[in-house]
């Protein structure tokens, strides 16, 4: 079946333009819930703008006035994780994750700016009636918060819904929780000091947005689609209605008849709720991965996850159509740099090219769609990617203005990483091992060796007649490559996650996950020893070794340098937190290139390790909350 998907996926992207489709079990554990709740409506002055919550990057301000031209106009680093927005008069009221309440003041758009702030435990939403904000503040439930003073919140209430509050819609003097596997819980907020639950309804799925019209409550159920719910008797609440949407549903908006559904990799979906015990599907529209939908007008903004702010007028709402977009790029996994170019694999943008002959101040040159780029080497006018599920994709990058994919050859599993060496590719291919491909021809790739590691292969470096791969919980396996068509391992050592690996002289260097630095003694790679290790505090995901320090991608700890003059007694030297989550490094020269997952290419001046500074962050947006003016 997955051989008849591979070829299908290729013709898709050509037609549709698709991005890539979700990666890994740890994407979606990380990301399944990470859309959060749109809200809201209004104007200002005669410009009309979209606020969106773009995750690491915070506070991002469109401007709609043009809505097949939407253009950003103002953004504010809320130092959290912002899941969602509610604006209010001159305020953006942000859920910020672990960051809490953040309340910024929006009366000039182009240059917003943070008044006030409270800690909450995990802001996921947030809805702002009257003086109050409500927070669904996940497993603390429900945070209600007095901001009369938007430069002094204070909170005042508190209830524990049961599970874990990721929506929430106030109307009247009640405020209605999504509350994940708990359903809609309803509380009585008519004194905000004393929150009182009265109603609660199993909605059968995992409810983690809701919107309240009339005497209705719409759920957003994830894999249960919609979910009606008739709350006339808000203690006494009844499910009327249920329509399944094929995805899973994050966010929802009601404007008259019609309930829009952001339905992740199903699109917007768009419901006829006239008759509110029997909804019927009346439109569809395929965006990537739709988190959040507002509706103003005859417009649908849809916060899409891994494609930025898709505007569709929705004037026919039985035939919508896409009409304005913006992005830029979306996940950052691994980059190489060669001759003043950085080569990003982008997990769902495909390869980015960056000039980066002024390193403070690159510039995007080039790009080209691949289909989900995890790993990615440059050798002479070719870069080799790692493409996931359709194995190695090879791009010509003579003209880095305008790359061009010559040939593709499938891996059998999913390719995450690769090494070109004396006309060989070597791709680490997951549970399929360790994939040799001769590239003497780029356009025409010819698999001549294959072995299995043991585990998932997912990093490889090759020095000498030797491959190193990083094999996950396998650790550390040396492959015997001077023979590629009949490839043999040679040694193997234990490590605790090996995801990836460089080596330099006598010694190969582990980014191990979260057991941070191993340094192996590979002198007989019958043997190897470890003889180093460094705690780098994160998950150690990629390393690259430069003169005498070892820079690792250590996910949300951003950059570590680590001093490997002695590898038997490795130092800390330097960190720079990247904001995102720092998943591939490449160094040259004074600077290092950091593919940093959701916050694009950060360029990091090492000039002195000790003290690395920012010298560039290509912020690469990733959208999942909208709310318009």
């Amino acid at each position: 079946m997955e051989e008849m998907r591979k070829p299908l996926r290729r013709m898709m992207r050509g037609v549709i333009g698709m991005k890539g489709y979700f990666f890994v079990l740890i994407g979606m554990m990380l990301f399944m819930w990470s859309c959060a709740v749109v809200e809201g409506g209004g104007g200002v002055g005669e410009r009309s703008y979209v606020y969106v919550a773009g995750g690491p990057e915070g506070l991002f301000i469109i401007d709609v006035t043009d809505p097949e031209n939407p253009a950003e106009v103002g953004h504010l680093d809320t130092n959290g994780y912002a899941y969602g927005v509610y604006v209010s008069g001159d305020y953006a009221y942000v859920a910020d994750g672990s960051n809490g309440l953040v309340i910024v003041d929006v009366t000039d758009p182009e240059n917003p700016t943070e008044v006030g702030h409270i800690d909450t435990n995990n802001a996921l939403g947030v809805y702002v009636s009257g003086n109050h904000a409500y927070i669904a503040d996940y497993t603390n439930g429900l945070v209600i918060v007095d901001v009369t003073d938007p430069s002094s919140p204070e909170e005042v209430g508190q209830i524990d819904t049961g599970d874990k509050a990721y929506g929430v819609y106030v109307s009247g003097n009640y405020a209605y929780v999504a509350d994940y596997a708990n359903g809609l819980v309803i509380t009585d907020v008519t004194d905000p000091r004393n929150p009182q639950e009265v109603g609660h309804i199993d909605t059968a799925g995992h409810a983690n947005g809701v919107y309240v019209s009339g005497n209705h409550a719409y759920i957003a159920d994830w894999l249960n689609g919609l979910v009606i719910v008739d709350i006339s008797d808000p203690s006494s609440p009844e499910k009327i209605g249920h329509f399944d949407t094929d995805g899973g549903t994050r966010g929802i908006y009601v404007s008259g008849d019609y309930a829009y559904v952001a339905d992740t990799s199903n699109g917007l979906v768009i419901i006829d709720v006239s008759n509110p015990n029997s909804p019927e599907e009346r439109g569809h529209i395929d965006t990537i991965y739709a988190c959040g939908v507002y509706v103003s007008g005859n417009y649908a903004y849809i916060a899409d996850e891994r494609n930025g702010l898709v505007i569709a007028d929705v004037s026919n709402p039985s035939s919508p159509e896409e009409v304005g977009h913006i992005d830029m790029g979306d996940k950052a996994w691994e980059t190489f740099v060669s001759e003043g170019y950085a080569y990003v694999a982008d997990q769902t943008n495909g390869l980015v090219i960056v000039d980066i002959s002024d390193s403070e101040n690159p510039e995007e040159v080039g790009h080209i769609d691949t289909y989900s780029a995890l790993g990615v080497y440059v050798s002479g006018n070719y870069a080799y990617v790692a493409n996931h599920v359709e194995g190695l994709a090879i791009i010509d990058v003579s003209n880095p203005s305008s790359p061009r994919e010559v040939s593709y050859i499938d891996t059998d599993d999913l390719a995450q990483g690769v090494y070109v060496s004396e006309g060989y590719a070597y791709i680490a291919d997951q549970t399929n091992g360790l994939v040799i491909v001769n590239v003497s021809n780029p356009s025409s790739p010819e698999e001549v060796g294959q072995i299995d590691t043991g585990d998932k292969a997912c990093g490889v470096y090759v020095s000498g007649n030797y491959a190193y791969v990083a094999d996950t919980s396998n650790g550390l396996v040396i492959i015997d490559v001077s023979n590629p068509n009949s490839p043999e391992e040679r040694g193997h050592i234990d490590t605790i996650y090996a995801c990836g690996v460089y080596v330099s002289g006598n010694y190969a260097y582990v980014a191990d996950l979260g057991n941070g630095l191993v340094i192996i003694d590979v002198s007989d790679p019958s043997s190897p020893e470890e003889i180093g290790h460094f705690d780098t505090d994160g998950y150690a995901q990629e390393v690259y070794v430069s003169g005498n320090y070892a820079y690792i991608a250590d996910w949300l700890n951003g950059l570590v340098i680590v001093d490997v003059s002695d590898p038997r007694d490795p130092k800390l030297a330097g960190h720079i937190d990247t904001d995102g989550w720092a998943h591939g490094v490449y160094v040259s020269g004074d600077y290092a290139y950091v593919a940093d997952w959701l916050n694009g290419l950060v360029i990091v001046d090492v000039s002195d390790p000790n003290n690395p500074k920012l010298a560039y962050d290509m912020l690469w947006m990733t959208f999942y909350s909208v709310f318009g003016m």
